[in-house]
Formats: C-alpha cells, sequence, structure tokens
C-alpha cells in the first residue's frame, strides 16, 4: 500500500517513519527542497538524530508526485496551514482515497475543527473519505518505539477500521471512536490548558494548582464539546483526559514550554524562537474564543491564556481574576 504523506516536521516524520516501519510504502511531502535533499540522501532527520528513514520511505517537494497512485493520504501540517495545503491538494486532483488527518487545532474565524476544514476545501463527496486520529503522544518518545494508545475516527463510520488498522502498531494501539468533532476538540483545547500550566509551573505555584487547572480545564473542553453536540465520554477518554494529562504534565510539551517562557518574563515572540516550533494552543485559543463566544460556554482558563498571549494581560491579574470568580457548586 501507498500512503501519500502531507508534512515532513517531528509528528509527521515519526508517524510516516511508523507506517514505513508497517512496510507501506511511504512518500512524504514538504514545501523544503533543502529538508526532502537531506532526508532522501542523509536519511536522517534534524530532529531525531541517529534515527534513520527506512528505505521504503521518499520525500519530495512534488505534491502530484505525493498524491499520484496513493492508496492513503495522510494530513501532518499546523492548524494554520491545514487550508492552503488542502487548497493545493484540490487543485492537484486529490484522488479519491481514504484521507486522515492527524494535526490538532480549531481554525480561527470558521472556528471549524480540522478535519472539518479538510472536508470543506475538498467539497461534500469527501465526506465518507475523512478520518483523524488523536490522543496522547509525543514525537520524541513514538518515534523510538515507545508505546501508548491513541483514536481513530472519521465522518462515516465506515471508515473508521481503516483508520484504525492502517495506523495500529505493535507500539501504537488505535481504539475506534464515533465522535470525530469530539476527538478534533479535545486535541485541540488541551493545548490550550497546558498553556495555563507551563504557566503555573512558570510560577512556582506547585502540583495542587497544576491538578486544579488539569481538573477545571478538562471540564470547560467537556462543556464546549457537549455544546458542540459531541459526547462528554469522548472528552474523558483518549482524546480529551488522555491528551491533557500528557501535554499538561510534560516539558516535551511544546505548549507548556511555552507557558513556562512566558512566566519566565519572554515575550510571546522569544517564547516561539526559543521553542523553535509552532505551538499550536497560541493559534488555537484565539478560535476558541470564538468559538465559546458563539455558543456562550463560559470557559475561563481558557480566556484567561488568550487574554494573557493575545491581549498582555499580566499573569498575575489572570491569576487574581480566577481564583476571584464566584465560588459555585461543582458540576461535572
Amino acid at each position: 500500500m501507498k500512503i501519500g504523506y502531507l508534512g515532513t516536521g517531528s509528528w509527521g516524520f515519526c508517524l510516516a517513519n511508523l507506517l514505513a516501519s508497517k512496510g507501506y510504502d511511504v512518500v512524504s511531502w514538504t514545501t523544503n527542497p533543502a529538508l526532502a535533499n537531506q532526508l532522501n540522501t542523509q536519511r536522517i532527520h534534524p530532529r531525531f538524530p541517529g534515527i534513520l528513514a527506512p528505505p521504503n520511505m521518499r520525500f519530495t517537494t512534488d505534491l502530484e508526485e505525493t498524491l499520484n497512485h496513493a492508496d492513503v493520504v495522510v494530513e501532518s501540517v499546523t492548524a494554520a496551514g491545514i487550508r492552503p495545503v488542502f487548497e493545493q491538494v484540490r487543485d492537484a486532483h486529490v484522488p479519491t482515497t481514504p484521507i486522515i488527518i492527524t494535526s490538532k487545532g480549531i481554525e480561527q474565524d470558521t472556528t471549524l475543527t480540522l478535519p472539518e476544514v479538510a472536508l470543506e476545501v475538498l467539497g461534500a463527496s469527501f465526506n465518507p473519505l475523512i478520518g483523524f486520529i488523536s490522543g496522547p503522544g509525543f514525537a520524541q518518545e513514538i518515534i523510538h518505539g515507545l508505546p501508548t494508545s491513541v483514536v481513530g475516527t472519521a465522518f462515516d463510520q465506515a471508515l473508521i477500521p481503516l483508520v484504525c488498522e492502517t495506523f495500529t502498531h505493535k507500539s501504537f494501539r488505535v481504539y475506534p471512536n464515533a465522535d470525530i468533532i469530539g476527538v478534533a476538540l479535545g486535541g485541540a483545547l488541551k493545548n490550550i490548558i497546558a498553556i495555563a500550566c507551563g504557566i503555573s509551573d512558570g510560577l512556582n505555584f506547585g502540583q495542587s494548582a497544576r491538578a486544579a487547572l488539569i481538573t477545571r480545564g478538562l471540564h470547560e473542553i467537556r462543556k464546549l464539546a457537549v455544546a458542540k453536540g459531541c459526547k462528554a465520554e469522548t472528552i474523558y477518554g483518549l482524546a480529551g483526559m488522555g491528551d491533557v494529562c500528557l501535554t499538561c504534565n510534560s516539558t516535551m510539551s511544546r505548549n507548556f514550554q511555552f507557558g513556562q517562557l512566558l512566566a519566565q518574563g519572554k515575550t510571546q515572540e522569544e517564547a516561539f524562537a526559543e521553542i523553535g516550533m509552532v505551538v499550536e494552543g497560541a493559534y488555537s485559543c484565539i478560535a476558541a474564543m470564538q468559538l465559546l463566544e458563539k455558543l456562550h460556554v463560559p470557559m475561563p482558563i481558557t480566556e484567561m491564556v488568550y487574554k494573557v498571549v493575545h491581549k498582555d494581560l499580566k499573569l498575575q491579574e489572570a491569576v487574581q481574576l480566577l481564583m476571584q470568580r464566584t465560588v459555585k457548586e461543582e458540576h461535572l
């Protein structure tokens, strides 16, 4: 089976490597000619020194070469980049083949999840063909074969077994879940809560504060997901709680690191430069604010992260605003 893979960042290279290790013929597309040449000749990704790309992985800047005769297309670009990439895919006459989204985020202004963005760009006829995977997974661990479990989903339930089968590996367990929008929201919103946890950690607020942020943050995600018509159970599973637990508790998380750096007094630009990769939570918190205002769902932690990152709200003022909110009975 041929996999046409869109994106060769850390996450894209990691999952493409996993698919190649299963014996699939993987052709990975990048817009960076120097990176494509390095990967084809040296076989080593700059983010993963010492990890050789399998011989059945090829790298190209030619999108049509990637898509041509692909049995499955997989996407791993940024939330901001997914629309322009799929516009290119559409214009390159994408084959009528399953497309699996692996990026996490919400698009600004449209407030669409990333599977919805792909569907809007490609057209309604692709509804039975678009799938999605999400859950707890760091590229740095998966690339070394460390075990984890995620969920596979799709707009059409008939596609879910193929999504799960494509990615299931001896160290990568994929559970089926039919709630694609709930899965996508869990993966996107947990990045915002991770920024809050990083800020808390950077301010030396301790483990208790982080546990409270994680619990109330998960509650916010559930409220928004349910308001969107999703299942609460999805948010309590791997795509919600599982991903929250991972991303909110580790300095390996870019979003957690970003929060820490803000707490240390770094500007947003300085923090981005130090991390050197996209911080999806900083992008998605704008879309999350637009969505919660549209649905009239109170999400105080998300709102404070948005104001700190994009409205220059002082950290201590944000903390005071959260701690001084009217206390209500805990509702789960």
